[in-house]
């Protein structure tokens, strides 16, 4: 098994930069937000371990609200964010990377604070300025960009092929029917023109690194266990101290943005999604924050790591990310669907977890316990969410046209193809896939 990664390098961009930086990036693309894979700066296409990549400019646009809290706004300047989820480790990944666009990396680069053109090691420069995610979730771990093209391929073939076999033999005649697909799908290997790679075996330090977290958390939280139910009673009363001293900032966004963000979104069937803000003043609601997401990075790891994330089945990749010495955070996720059903999903389904992972930045709706009301207050979330929404600058999927549930579909399909099945029931189960 493959594991996935991901890296997201920050710079902030030179005064005076800035539009042309935009300039550039969008030369990038072939519709608003979206990528040429084949650009002359950066040919995504050609990166085989490659899933999502995106550039976005981070611009703190509701610095002001803090001031509802009684702290003063902390300077910020534009940030360019050049982000990726990826097969295998970053570091060679990254080296791959420089090798094939060194010189749009460059150019791109060059319209950032202390990186100089000539003399710079573009390599060491893009590691230092790494920024790690608090929290990191892959909807399948070891599902590789080369699998789920493949397992596309497949499922194309065998659906090309299904009816004229259904027309010479009929479609009750189930045992027959499989067996010739399995046929074509031999014939069309030995022809070259499908191929199932079998995984790579598991990275043995990946492995540890995983077990060690995986026991590990649970250990050093059952360690501390009685501190933690001793402050259990004085944390509740502070956080509910702090709810309902919290201001609340119903402000609706401008039209104008709402409308720079619908430009980027529903040219595919999926869509990307990046916010910025403040975490909300005080040690109590960083550490408060630090403590949710050091849990919900664990959950994602080694529990909703196969399709979903707790009852939402349409997020390829999600990270959560602190920056600016912890007093700022930023999400970025790539979903199916549209925006407004993304939202509605979360809202419905797991709202409760919304809040749990949100509440602590400033411009969300007031909760109750972290995990009541907040997201359920439809229109002030949703006010909320989109005016810290940022728009993309860059956004690359690998594989357009398919879903998170189409790559679960195609997967099952060739577990069919590769396992025999026991039962007629079963038979019909994987025709009706195909």
């Amino acid at each position: 098994m493959t594991p996935q990664s991901a890296f997201m390098i920050a710079a902030t961009v030179r005064v005076g930069q800035l539009q042309d930086l935009r300039t550039l990036l969008a030369s990038m693309n072939t519709i608003p937000g979206h990528a040429d894979p084949d650009n002359d700066l950066i040919p995504f296409g050609k990166l085989d371990r490659l899933h999502f990549a995106r550039f976005v400019i981070i611009e703190a646009k509701t610095l002001q609200e803090i001031k509802e809290f009684g702290v003063k706004p902390r300077p910020w300047r534009p940030m360019l964010a050049f982000l990726g989820d990826i097969d295998g480790d970053m570091h060679t990944f990254l080296a791959e990377l420089v090798e094939r666009a060194e010189s749009g990396l460059t150019k791109i680069f060059s319209h950032c604070d202390d990186f100089s053109t000539g003399n710079q090691n573009l390599l060491e420069w893009m590691k230092m300025r790494n920024v790690s995610p608090g929290a990191n979730y892959v909807n399948w771990v070891g599902r590789t960009v080369r699998q789920i093209h493949e397992e596309a391929a497949l499922h194309h073939s065998l659906s090309d092929c299904l009816q004229k076999i259904v027309a010479e033999v009929g479609r009750e005649n189930i045992h027959t029917l499989r067996q010739k697909l399995l046929s074509h799908v031999e014939m069309e290997k030995y022809k070259g023109r499908l191929v199932l790679s079998p995984p790579e075996p598991t990275p043995s330090e990946w492995r540890t690194r995983n077990l060690l977290h995986k026991i590990g958390v649970p250990l050093v939280l059952l360690l501390f266990s009685p501190l933690l139910l001793v402050i259990a009673p004085f944390f509740a009363l502070w956080l509910r101290k702090r709810e309902r001293s919290d201001p609340e900032l119903f402000i609706r966004p401008a039209y104008s943005h709402i409308e720079a963000l619908s430009e980027q979104e529903d040219w595919d069937v999926s869509n990307q999604y990046s916010v910025f803000g403040d975490v909300k003043p005080g040690l109590f609601r960083l550490l408060t924050f630090k403590f949710i997401l050091l849990l919900t990075d664990w959950f994602a790891r080694h529990v909703y790591n196969h399709g979903f994330l707790a009852r939402i089945k349409t997020i390829h990749f999600a990270r959560w990310v602190f920056m600016d010495n912890n007093h700022r955070v930023f999400f970025a996720s790539n979903y199916d669907g549209s925006h407004e059903s993304y939202m509605d999903d979360f809202i419905n389904k797991v709202g409760w977890g919304l809040n749990l992972t949100f509440s602590n930045a400033v411009g969300y709706p007031t909760t109750r316990w972290m995990i009541k009301e907040g997201a359920q207050r439809e229109h002030a979330f949703k006010y909320t969410q989109r005016r810290h929404q940022i728009p993309t600058e860059v956004w690359y999927k690998a594989y357009p046209g398919l879903t998170a549930v189409d790559l679960v579909r195609n997967s099952r399909i060739r577990q069919g193809v590769e396992i025999r099945q026991s039962d007629d029931a079963e038979i019909r189960e994987w025709l009706s896939l195909i």
